[in-house]
C-alpha cells in the first residue's frame, strides 16, 4: 500500500462502516413486510411508502442544502452529526404506535442519512488521484450491499427467534410488537460509529476553480448551479443512467424476499438468508470489481470508461430480468447472482464520474443532485412501482413476480439509453475540466 495513501484508505474503511450502518437501518423493512402489514393492518402500497417515499423525500430534499453546506464547511463533522441523527431515529421506530409516527420516524432516518454520501464523495475526491477514485468510491459504496445483505440476515435471525409472540415488554419502553425490537438492535450501535468518525481527518481541498488572478473562487449558489448546468448533458446522462439502475436495485431489495415467500412458499427466514447472502457476496464483488475496472480503463486513457461500465452492466441486467418468472425456486435462486452483481457494477464508476467533471467548490452539491435523482426515482419509485403493479394492475399478491420482472427490465433499458446518450458529452466535459481548474 502506498504509504501516503494510508490515511485515505483508512477514511474509506470508516466511511464504508458508516454506509453499512445506514443501509442496515434503511433496508431492514424489506424483511419485515409481513409482520408490519399484519400488526398495523397496512397494504403493500402503504408498506412500500415506509420503505421508499418516507425516507427518500426528505433524504433527497435536504441532501441539496447539505451538499451545498459540505462544499463550504467541515465535511467530517457534518457526517458525524448525521450518523447520530439516523441512528437515534432508527431506534425510535422501535417505539412507534401508529402508521403516522412510523412514517415520521422514517423521515428522520432520511434526514440523518442525507449528510453522508455528498460529503463522503467530496472527501474521497480530495484524498485520491483520479486513477484510483472509482476503486475508493466503490469500496465505500460497497456499504450499500454489505448493509442490505446484513440487514436481511440480521432481520431473518431476529424474526426467527421471536417465536409466536406478537408483542414483547421492554424496560423503560413498555409493550411493543416483536418486530420493533429489531430497530433497537440496529439503531443504537450507530452512535459508536459516530465516535469512530472522530478519528478521520478532514482532507485539504483539491481541484479548486480559480479566478483570473489565481485566487480560489468562492462560488455562490447560483454560480455552482450554473457550472452543473453548463455540463448538464454529461451530468444528466450519468445521473439518469445510474438512477434507473438504482430503481432496479431498490425494487429488487424491497421485494425479492417477499417474491420467494409468495411464489414458492418459502419461510421468511429462508428467503432472507438466500437473498442476504447473495447480495452480500455478489453485489459487493460487483461494485468493487466495477470500480477497479473503471480505474483500469482510466489509466489506459479511455476517457469515457466510467460510463462504459454502466452501459455494459445495464445490458446484462436487462437480459437477466426474467429470473422472477421461472417456474423453479432453485433456478430463480441460481440466476439471482447475475442481476445482483451487475446492478452494482457501475455505482462507484458513476459516482466518480460526477467528481471528474466538477470543480471542488461544486462537487458535493453536484453529488447531492445526483443522489436526489437516484433516491426520488430509484428509491422513492422503485419499490412502489412493484407494489402499484401488484395492487392495481394484477390485483393479486402472488403476481409480485411479474411486477418485479417488469420493473427490472424497464429500468435496465432506460439506463442503457442514458449511458449511451452521454458518452460524447462526458468525454468533452472531462477534457474541459483540465483547462478550468488548477490541481493543488
Amino acid at each position: 500500500m502506498n504509504q501516503s495513501l494510508r490515511p485515505a484508505w483508512y477514511t474509506v474503511i470508516v466511511l464504508m462502516i458508516a454506509y453499512v450502518s445506514s443501509f442496515i437501518d434503511r433496508q431492514i423493512l424489506s424483511l419485515l413486510v409481513a409482520p408490519i402489514k399484519r400488526d398495523m393492518q397496512l397494504t403493500d402500497t402503504e408498506v412500500s411508502l415506509l420503505m421508499g417515499l418516507s425516507f427518500a423525500l426528505f433524504y433527497t430534499l435536504l441532501g441539496l442544502p447539505i451538499g451545498r453546506w459540505a462544499d463550504r464547511a467541515n465535511r467530517r463533522n457534518i457526517i458525524i452529526a448525521g450518523i447520530a441523527v439516523w441512528s437515534l431515529m432508527t431506534a425510535l421506530c422501535g417505539v412507534v404506535k401508529n402508521y403516522g409516527q412510523f412514517f415520521l420516524a422514517r423521515v428522520g432516518v432520511g434526514v440523518g442519512e442525507a449528510t453522508l454520501s455528498p460529503a463522503a464523495f467530496s472527501m474521497l475526491a480530495d484524498y485520491f488521484p483520479r486513477e484510483k477514485l472509482s476503486t475508493a468510491i466503490s469500496i465505500y459504496s460497497a456499504g450499500v450491499y454489505i448493509g442490505s445483505g446484513i440487514a436481511v440476515l440480521i432481520g431473518a435471525w431476529l424474526v426467527s427467534i421471536g417465536g409466536d409472540a406478537r408483542t414483547v415488554t421492554l424496560p423503560l419502553v413498555g409493550e411493543v410488537f416483536t418486530w420493533q425490537v429489531v430497530f433497537f438492535y440496529i439503531g443504537l450501535p450507530g452512535l459508536l460509529i459516530a465516535l469512530l468518525m472522530l478519528t478521520v481527518r478532514e482532507p485539504a481541498r483539491k481541484g479548486m476553480l480559480k479566478a483570473a488572478d489565481g485566487r480560489v473562487q468562492a462560488l455562490s449558489l447560483v454560480e455552482a448551479v450554473g457550472i452543473i448546468r453548463q455540463k448538464q448533458t454529461a451530468f444528466m446522462s450519468v445521473t439518469l443512467g445510474y438512477t434507473f439502475m438504482a430503481m432496479v436495485a431498490y425494487a429488487s431489495s424491497a421485494w425479492t424476499p417477499t417474491f420467494f415467500v409468495r411464489t414458492f412458499g418459502w419461510k421468511i427466514g429462508e428467503a432472507g438468508a438466500v437473498y442476504g447472502l447473495t447480495v452480500t457476496i455478489f453485489s459487493t464483488a460487483g461494485i468493487i470489481l466495477g470500480g477497479r475496472y473503471a480505474d483500469k480503463l482510466t489509466r489506459r486513457g479511455v476517457t469515457d470508461g466510467r460510463l462504459r461500465i454502466g452501459l455494459y452492466s445495464a445490458g446484462i441486467v436487462a437480459l437477466s430480468a426474467f429470473f422472477p418468472v421461472v417456474s423453479s425456486p432453485t433456478i430463480a435462486a441460481a440466476l439471482l447472482p447475475i442481476p445482483c452483481f451487475f446492478v452494482a457494477f457501475p455505482y462507484g464508476a458513476s459516482s466518480a464520474a460526477i467528481q471528474d467533471i466538477m470543480p471542488n467548490q461544486a462537487r458535493a452539491l453536484a453529488s447531492a443532485v445526483y443522489l436526489f435523482f437516484i433516491n426520488i426515482i430509484g428509491l422513492g419509485f422503485g419499490p412502489t412501482a412493484v407494489a402499484l403493479l401488484t395492487d392495481y394492475l394484477f390485483h393479486d399478491e402472488a403476481a409480485v413476480r411479474y411486477s418485479l420482472a417488469m420493473v427490472m427490465l424497464i429500468g435496465a433499458m432506460l439506463a442503457l439509453g442514458c449511458y449511451s446518450w452521454g458518452l460524447g458529452p462526458y468525454r468533452r466535459a472531462v477534457a474541459s475540466m483540465k483547462h478550468e481548474i488548477a490541481v493543488v
